[in-house]
Formats: C-alpha cells, sequence, structure tokens
C-alpha cells in the first residue's frame, strides 16, 4: 500500500508538461486573446496591491520594504508585458513566469505592515496553482504550494501572538480551497486529455509534427492485413498565404494557421491523421475503401474555403493499396508517398492553385528494397 501511495506520488509529481496541448487548444477556439490579457491583468493586479497599501499605515511603511512594493510592482509590469504580445509565451517563459510570480506573492506579503493582511494576500497562492495545475507539471505546482506554505507560516507566526484561533483556519481555508480547486482542474484535464505525447504536438495548432506524423503512419503501414483498404496521404497547401502574413502580420498568419487547422480536425474522421508543417502545409492520412479519395479532398477544400480569412488550397494526394506496403520498408515507404503528394502539391499550384492533383497506385521504389529489413526497422 505505501509503495502504491509513493508511486503514485511519484508519477503526478513528474506529470508531464500540458502547455503547448492547452494554448493550442485554447488558440483553435478563439480564446488565446483572452486567456493572455487576463492572465496580464491578474499578474499587474496582484503586483499594484502593495503599491496600494503603501498609502495607509497597513501596508510597506519602512524604505526598504517601500522600495520591495516598488520593485514588485515593476517586475510584475514586465511579466504581464509578455502575455499581451500576439503569441504565447514559451513553455520556459511560462514556467519562469511561474516561478517568479511565487516569489513576488511571497515578498508582497512579508513586507505589509499588518500580519493579517499579508496572510490575506496568501490566497494569491490558489490563483497562482490553478494556472499550474492546467498549463504546467506536477513539479512546478510543488513549488508553488511550497512556497505558498512557507509564506503562510511565516505570517502565521507574526499573526499567531493575536489572533491564534484565526490563524489556524485561515491556513486550514487556505489548503482544503487550494487542494480542492487543484483536484477539479487536474481532473478536467485528465478527461480531455489524449493519448498523444506532448513532444508529438506542434506547438502553435496542437496537430502533430511532421515526425509524429511519419511514426503513425508508419505504425499503420506494417499491419498485416487481409483486407483491400488503401491509404491515402494528402498534402494541403494554403494559396496566397504569403500574401496573407504581408498584410497581417505574423499574428495574422498564426491565427489563419490556428483556424484551417481546427477546421480540418472537425471535417476528418476521428481515426484520421493530421499534422502541420512548414509555414502552410497539412498532412493528412487516411484509409478507403477504393483509390477515390475525391470525397475526402472536395470536403477539405471547401472546408478550407470556407474557414476564417476564406483562403484557398492547392492539395496533392497520393493514394496507395496497404496490402502491397507491408512487409517493406515503412519510413521509406511513407517518405516516398508524402514526396509524391509534395510533388503532386507543386503541380496543382503551377496549374493556377485551388485544385487537387493525384496519383493513384504509384510505383514506389522502397518496394523494391526488402533485403535487410526487419521490424526493428520501425523503431530506428
Amino acid at each position: 500500500m505505501r509503495l502504491t501511495a509513493l508511486a503514485s506520488a511519484r508519477r503526478r509529481f513528474t506529470s508531464e508538461d500540458r502547455y503547448y496541448w492547452i494554448t493550442s487548444l485554447l488558440a483553435a477556439r478563439g480564446h488565446q486573446r483572452a486567456t493572455c490579457r487576463l492572465t496580464a491583468l491578474n499578474i499587474l493586479g496582484c503586483g499594484t496591491v502593495p503599491l496600494v497599501l503603501m498609502l495607509g499605515d497597513h501596508g510597506p511603511t519602512g524604505a526598504r520594504d517601500r522600495f520591495l512594493a516598488v520593485t514588485v510592482f515593476a517586475i510584475s509590469a514586465a511579466l504581464a508585458a509578455t502575455w499581451l504580445r500576439s503569441s504565447w509565451p514559451t513553455r520556459r517563459g511560462s514556467q519562469l513566469c511561474v516561478v517568479i510570480c511565487a516569489i513576488l506573492l511571497t515578498v508582497g506579503c512579508l513586507i505589509e505592515n499588518d500580519p493579517a493582511l499579508g496572510l490575506l494576500g496568501a490566497t494569491g497562492f490558489i490563483a497562482l496553482s490553478t494556472f499550474t495545475a492546467v498549463f504546467h507539471a506536477g513539479w512546478l505546482l510543488a513549488y508553488t504550494w511550497i512556497v505558498g506554505v512557507a509564506t503562510i507560516v511565516v505570517q502565521s507566526v507574526r499573526f499567531a501572538g493575536v489572533a491564534p484561533e484565526v490563524t489556524v483556519g485561515a491556513i486550514a481555508l487556505f489548503a482544503f480551497v487550494n487542494a480542492f480547486v487543484v483536484f477539479c482542474c487536474r481532473s478536467v484535464v485528465r478527461l480531455v486529455d489524449s493519448d498523444v505525447h506532448y513532444g508529438e504536438l506542434e506547438p502553435l495548432t496542437g496537430l502533430l509534427t511532421r515526425d509524429a506524423f511519419s511514426e503513425r503512419v508508419a505504425t499503420v503501414v506494417t499491419r498485416d492485413r487481409d483486407d483491400d483498404r488503401f491509404l491515402a496521404i494528402v498534402v494541403v497547401s494554403l494559396d496566397s498565404f504569403s500574401l496573407l502574413t504581408a498584410m497581417g502580420g505574423e499574428a495574422g498568419g498564426n491565427q489563419a494557421r490556428v483556424a484551417v487547422g481546427q477546421r480540418l480536425r472537425e471535417t476528418l474522421r476521428r481515426d484520421a491523421l493530421l499534422a502541420h508543417v512548414g509555414e502552410s502545409e497539412y498532412l493528412i492520412a487516411d484509409t478507403f475503401s477504393s483509390t477515390d479519395a475525391s470525397v475526402l479532398t472536395d470536403r477539405l477544400q471547401h472546408t478550407v474555403r470556407t474557414a476564417p480569412f476564406r483562403l484557398t488550397a492547392s492539395i496533392g494526394t497520393v493514394v496507395a493499396p496497404l496490402a502491397e506496403l507491408v512487409g517493406h520498408p515503412p519510413h521509406d515507404v511513407v517518405e516516398e508517398l508524402i514526396t509524391i503528394a509534395s510533388t503532386n502539391v507543386y503541380l496543382a499550384r503551377r496549374n493556377g492553385g485551388q485544385r487537387t492533383e493525384t496519383t493513384a497506385n504509384p510505383e514506389l521504389t522502397s518496394l523494391r528494397e526488402t533485403n535487410g529489413w526487419d521490424d526493428d526497422d520501425l523503431t530506428a
């Protein structure tokens, strides 16, 4: 029982960072700006409180404490500014923000002349813990709790001589509320979590990276089959994307890529694979009962046209029978199929764009090179 509890605690402590996955989902649903602004507002608001309390007798009084109050405000303003840019902060930037905010909260609580105000200010750790529980790993959440508990303990020592029962009640309330909020956040995240490793996700759109896409398609190729299914690899390239970025800037281009990626995800079947590569290309893999993938490509063309920004797409497709691919070097097969589909994209664009070019049953050179390959190639 004890070993099980320790293993569970270790697993929670080393849980993976969900930052890129959560931020990509928020961006895909149009909540990036609101989330970033609310985060910036909270950081700036908490940093402003010690500055405002300097106007009374209960806040920072000495020259040192007043200087620290101004410093807390200045650093908070700088941190808030990082959340007001057109793109998300990096994961390390967000982690650093959590680390610094925990320190600023501690300083802001300890410089108050009235220990009751400092104890009340420690409730800011609840908001910080909530953010950390949703976006980041268990070790960072543990850090915020350790700093928060240390802050409350110090404040309790200062306040204990005045009203011990109030101190105990405040600590208990803080602990229960903090634990409950974090538990709810973690539970919701686990409910909507997917089986995709976060390292396999492209940070902006939350779609698969090219390597992850190739690896998963290679897994499909290696499965023994007795059916007549066909594998379709589709490359969707947005037309005139450079013109869009020239007019709307990097922020406009990012919004377009996220919006189109989300619409494509909603259009595809659940088992289909979708990746975002380069600046304006998407890779799709799905299986069909025939070499005719026009139903999918027509739907993709319509999806891109009706998505926000009203773009068009040049689409390249290659369709190959899965049964003939089994037993051959899977990564070589997948790369050759992607190359053929990409070539079809260039052909579609050369012919005016907003069209689809398809190659069915291609003769793959990788099918001729079977000597020396075994299952270990899949994990190479």
